[in-house]
């Protein structure tokens, strides 16, 4: 009795075993396969045929890219019995057809001699790819691309369209569609752009002309108009321009861009630079496109459990990276990088993660062990680098700062102890941060580049300096010497000393001649600002000194101050005048006022290896007396001005005309009519002195330069 259980018992094991294996055998012949591709010619146009051993339920999604010029097209849960991976074509523009299978799912990738457009047709157990021809430019141009195929069976209205400033300048033109049927057709139509909705209706609202040419991007109008059942929308753009279009669910965008071509780059342009592609896709999931996406690149794409749902999304000539940009910002989600490793994830998730990463390393901070570091300053100051460091009074870098808007860079628990006597700081923190205090204090504590500034006060008649115009003006024109300075003169005004204001607008030249003509006719009122470079700056010295031997004036003062990159100098010399001055009681206390000659100067040395000088001078001297004590004639420069490295800045403008006249004559006889003018004598002095001030500032990069 056992036995014949027992052998029940392995009948009815093995019939179950082989009803397992025939219904697996069922289901791998019923699964659908790849018999055969080939290509051929049909009207002028190249097809490629694909035979399934079961019929398609739909048109398999695609994608294609511009270089290397591709069409790929996947079949989820499809096999290929072909036997091999390539197939080689070698018709028209269609070079060969590659056979990819990864898992349940195999990608066909058609391989073209260059980009075009394809269309697919499902005909019983076979799929027709149809390629655009390529036949010449002009043909192409005449062609409408089919940018979406129209699935509304009813006439409906478009929504809005919207004009938007993109990035690098470009123009968007965002047309809001009443679904994601719409069919799409777009060209470029001469020196425009045409495109046309299918079975869509325009508004009156609609029915107008933008004209965008104040946005400053390639498009200058766009119209609509209604064409029969279709709606046309020209964009009229100017300049050297291409363009790209996508549309996401029921949003079609043009954006049309500047072609910028820069021989110095490797990669044009500073916006998205990934390889261009192609996708049409109808309510694909949003998983199975990233997927797409990350087989198109070298990037390993992660995505969240709650990346759910379907987008439709057609592109046209895209950069990928813009077409990943347009996938995310359509479903509101996120990215982030890590090497070849993109993480997707809803917004809030990845900022909630992120959030709770932050606080996880501030409380691993706050458990780190704490570390005593010291370094040794050769050239900044220690107690300067430290209140930079812990973010109280002046910053790291020397500049002034107050303690509420300073940066600090040590953590909460850091501090840092300033060594004076051995400029050193010592940095007590934990490891991390003083890893970035050590990288900080490198590239604060280099040499400051310094700047030997000579400056020459002259004394000269006014024929000097319009002869040294004329000497030294004639013919030096320096392009990179250009001026505009607004300086602002003032002065007292004593007897015989008359002086003015005045605004000038200097030219693009070496030299502005010395001096400038007065605009409202007085001959005293004048100002001048010439610029020498560094070549003609020996010339000017032997003027100066030829100035003194022939008497026509002289160099009252030759201060010389050596100061580093934007720090201020300051030479002063002079007498202190005592007066009397009130006080609140009624008494009198003896107060001074400075009669100086002060040279005060902020050098900044930029990029290029000029020097900026922020000069403000002063020659003061001792007037007339009164009763309230001696008068001080002033004569004060102020202004900013761009000098080449070993060039001459050279201020006038302060005038003093002496204007005398004498009669000597003899006692008596002098007086007597007639006759007396034989016993007279009349002269007039008529002398006319100019201030110029000579400011030659020059980079040295070692001691003996300043000698």
């Amino acid at each position: 009795m056992n036995k014949q259980i027992f052998a029940i018992a392995r009948w009815l094991r093995a019939s179950v075993f082989l009803l397992v294996a025939f219904g697996s055998l069922t289901a791998a012949q019923a699964q659908n396969r790849i018999e055969s591709v080939t290509g051929s010619l049909q009207a002028g146009s190249e097809v490629l045929r694909v035979d399934f051993s079961e019929p398609l339920a739909a048109a398999p999604n695609g994608f294609a890219i511009q270089s290397p010029a591709r069409i790929a097209l996947d079949f989820p849960g499809m096999r290929s019995s072909l036997g091999r991976e390539a197939i080689e074509m070698n018709q028209g523009n269609l070079r060969s057809v590659n056979v990819v299978q990864a898992g349940e799912r195999t990608r066909l990738v058609l391989n073209l001699k260059e980009a075009t457009a394809y269309k697919t047709e499902v005909r019983g157990k076979s799929l027709l790819v149809s390629l655009q021809s390529a036949a010449g430019p002009a043909l192409v141009a005449a062609t409408p691309f089919e940018f979406a195929e129209n699935r509304n069976r009813d006439v409906l209205p478009l929504h809005d369209v919207d004009f938007r400033l993109g990035t690098e300048g470009a123009g968007r033109v965002i047309v809001s569609l009443p679904n994601d049927q719409v069919g799409v057709d777009i060209r470029q139509q001469g020196k425009n752009l045409v495109v046309e909705f299918t079975k869509s209706q325009l508004p009156e609202g609609l029915n107008r002309k933008l004209d965008v040419a104040d946005f400053g991007t390639p498009v200058q109008t766009v119209s609509m108009q209604q064409a029969g059942d279709r709606v046309r929308m020209l964009i009229e753009p100017r300049g050297d321009w291409d363009h790209s279009a996508y549309q996401s669910n029921s949003q079609f965008v043009v954006e049309v861009r500047p072609r910028k071509v820069d021989p110095t780059k490797l990669t044009q342009g500073v916006g998205y630079n990934g390889e261009k592609l192609s996708l049409n896709f109808q309510n694909i999931e949003i998983r199975s496109l990233l997927q797409v996406i990350a087989d198109f690149t070298s990037f390993n794409i992660v995505t969240s459990d709650s990346v759910t749902g379907s987008l439709t999304l057609r592109l046209k000539d895209v950069p990928w990276d813009q077409a990943l940009d347009i996938i995310l910002e359509a479903k509101n989600l996120g990215m982030r990088k890590n090497g070849s490793v993109l993480r997707i994830a809803p917004e809030d998730e990845l900022n909630a993660k992120d959030k709770i990463k932050a606080e996880a390393q501030a409380t691993l901070q706050g458990l780190e062990q704490l570390r005593t570091q010291s370094f040794q300053l050769n050239y900044a100051k220690a107690a300067t680098v430290a209140q930079g460091l812990s973010g109280t009074g002046t910053s790291a870098g020397g500049g002034s700062g107050s303690s509420g808007g300073a940066t600090r860079i040590l953590s909460s628990r850091g501090s840092v102890l300033a060594e004076v006597r051995t400029n050193q700081l010592f940095v007590t923190d934990i490891p991390s941060r003083l890893a970035q205090v050590a990288e900080l204090i490198q590239k604060l504590d280099v040499p400051i580049r310094q700047v030997l500034i000579e400056a020459r006060f002259v004394e000269a008649t006014d024929t000097f300096s319009k002869s040294l115009g004329a000497k030294l003006g004639g013919g030096f024109v320096n392009a990179n010497s250009s001026v505009g300075v607004t300086p602002s003169v003032s002065s007292s005004t004593t007897s015989g000393v008359t002086t003015t204001t005045s605004t000038n607008t200097y030219s693009n030249t070496s030299f502005v001649n010395l001096p400038a003509t007065s605009t409202t006719g007085d001959a005293v009122g004048t100002f001048a600002l010439s610029l020498f470079n560094s070549g003609l700056t020996k010339m000017l010295n032997l003027e100066i000194s030829a100035l003194e031997a022939d008497g026509k004036g002289k160099v009252v003062s030759s201060p010389r101050v050596v100061t580093a990159d934007q720090t201020k100098a300051l030479i002063e010399q002079g007498t202190e005048l005592p007066y009397q001055v009130a006080t609140s009681s009624g008494a009198t206390s003896i107060a001074f006022r400075k009669a100086n000659l002060k040279l005060e100067v902020t050098p900044q040395i930029t990029p290029e290896g000029n020097i900026i000088l922020a000069l403000d001078v002063n020659k003061d001297t001792v007037g007339q007396s009164t009763t309230a004590g001696y008068a001080i004639n002033t004569k004060h420069i102020q202004t900013e001005v761009l000098v080449e490295n070993g060039g001459t800045v050279v201020i006038g403008g302060v005038f003093e005309l002496t204007d005398t006249n004498s009669e000597s004559r003899v006692p008596v006889l002098g007086e007597l009519p007639m006759v007396g003018a034989l016993f007279r004598t009349r002269s007039r002095v008529n002398n006319k002195t100019e201030m110029l001030i000579f400011i030659s500032p020059k980079m040295i990069s070692d001691r003996n330069a300043a000698r």
